[in-house]
């Protein structure tokens, strides 16, 4: 049975145009073509990668979040209770006002208490400044040196400057040995991404991410397969031009480097839409869209390849909303640039209170009973 869903899934003329097969992709005259088994490389690379990441959080971005002067915010542990851990843990981390009356019939404490009990507790859950700026350090990283190693390996090639040039030939395109770790490389990096989803910091927009995180795979999978490969070496280098310009505001955001961390926001913003709303979209979309049905009949592939360009370009829509909201924020009100998909901690209302009298008495001076405090000892002069 898997036999023949196998046999029916890899026919030839779902992936490839009418004329054209398996047998044009099998190597000969010392030319090498992309094979499907090669994808299983891809498995080790991402265990190495999780290995590599664990040793660089510790060695270089923990040494470097101190040099940087990331500080902890020290959260206040909440009391054991038994029963609003229970009612946290299985119900809800957010009970509404009837769920709070109850409990506060339980445990004999008051509204306010209940208030303040949960609140400290979903920031014990939330995660440290250290451990974002881990992870952010990490992705910087990899980004960055995979921008470089994919414009190192694309810059001499004709289809980076003529896009038409990635169809030349297709299917019988060579494989290049750049091209063969790069997507390698890449494929393991996504996949380490998805392994460690579950203990990354958790955003707004996390099944976005997942969503992202399984369509690069599948992307990076097929273009493999059908020897897409060209196309998709120009999808990779595109994607990462903005992506390590995000993760340095972020680090410096974690940092408190405010002024540094808007302006690289303001250049990953400009870089991101027009990497991802101009190049992807009307450049790297339409040549696969419109070229290839001008040498062939559309097929299968055809349109799962683009399908998948297009469920990426949603995404980027997406998150593109997100970031423009940001960067008119910054550019209009002068505010500080967070990451609206973060979750920040929460205050105690006592603690705002206190910090809002404080305020108070800067400007106003001493208060006493909401009013100011005037000094009527006046001393005179005989």
């Amino acid at each position: 049975m898997l036999s023949g869903l196998s046999d029916w899934f890899w026919q030839e003329q779902l992936w490839f145009p009418k004329g054209l097969g398996w047998a044009d992709l099998e190597d000969r005259d010392g030319r090498v073509y992309a094979k499907t088994q090669d994808l299983w490389v891809a498995i080790p690379i991402a265990l190495v990668f999780l290995i590599i990441r664990q040793i660089f959080e510790r060695t270089v971005a923990t040494p470097l979040a101190s040099l940087l002067g990331v500080k902890e915010t020290v959260r206040l542990q909440v009391p054991h209770n038994p029963t609003l851990e229970s009612y946290y843990c299985n119900i809800t981390k957010n009970p509404k006002q009837t769920a709070i009356a109850s409990l506060c019939k339980q445990t004999s404490f008051s509204e306010r208490q209940v208030q303040r009990w949960f609140r400290r507790r979903r920031n014990q859950d939330r995660p440290s400044l250290l451990k974002r700026f881990r992870e952010a350090s990490w992705r910087f990283t990899f980004y960055l040196l995979a921008f470089i190693a994919g414009l190192a390996a694309l810059i001499d090639k004709p289809w980076l400057y003529d896009l038409k040039e990635m169809w030349q030939g297709f299917p019988v395109l060579t494989l290049l040995p750049s091209q063969y770790w790069y997507y390698m490389i890449e494929l393991g990096f996504y996949g380490s991404l998805l392994v460690s989803v579950a203990s990354d910091v958790k955003r707004k927009d996390f099944k976005e991410q997942i969503v992202h995180h399984v369509a690069t795979i599948l992307l990076i999978s097929f273009s493999w397969c059908v020897n897409y490969i060209r196309a998709g070496t120009l999808i990779m280098l595109v994607h990462d031009s903005s992506d390590y310009f995000l993760e340095s505001a972020k680090m410096f955001n974690y940092a408190g480097w405010r002024n540094a961390c808007n302006y690289i926001f303001i250049v990953f913003a400009a870089v991101f839409i027009i990497s991802r709303l101009v190049i992807f979209p009307f450049w790297i979309i339409y040549c696969t869209w419109i070229y290839p049905v001008t040498m062939y009949e559309p097929f299968f592939g055809y349109y799962f390849f683009n399908g998948l360009l297009m469920v990426l370009q949603c995404l980027h829509i997406f998150w593109a909303v997100l970031i423009i909201r940001m960067a008119i924020r910054f550019l209009t009100h002068n505010e500080k640039v967070d990451d609206e998909r973060s979750d920040k901690d929460e205050t105690d209302e006592s603690e705002e209170e206190e910090e809002q009298a404080k305020k108070d008495m800067r400007k106003n001076g001493p208060v006493q009973n909401g009013h100011t405090v005037h000094n009527n000892n006046h001393s005179k002069i005989e």
